[in-house]
């Protein structure tokens, strides 16, 4: 690949971006948007996290070494929804993330 072709590619993504992203904001600047579409733009932060833990969590091969290991992350991650839902400290669910899945790997 040019230079050339890298700058175009560059200019073209750049302003794809600034469109995208710039472009609502000046738009929508001083009004309200309608209760639905503000419930809909708040259930995409945990959408997306939700779409980042399933990620990890579960995958095609996650079974091939066999049934324990591939539910070892999925029971850690039970044990910190737990704490989640009882503290809800971030702090607290890594620890028992880290440690639960410690201490399930031993078995």
């Amino acid at each position: 690949m040019s230079f050339a072709d890298f700058l175009l590619i560059y200019a073209l993504s750049l302003a794809t971006m600034l469109l995208c992203r710039c472009i609502p904001i000046f738009v929508l600047k001083g009004k309200s948007l309608s209760p639905n579409v503000q419930e809909g733009l708040n259930l995409i932060p945990p959408a997306a996290f939700a779409a980042l833990v399933a990620n990890d969590l579960l995958s095609p091969t996650m079974f091939d070494a066999g049934w324990w290991p591939g539910l070892l992350p999925i029971a850690a991650a039970l044990s910190v929804l737990l704490v989640a839902r009882k503290s809800g400290s971030l702090i607290g669910c890594a620890i028992t993330g880290v440690a639960a899945y410690a201490l399930l790997s031993m078995i």
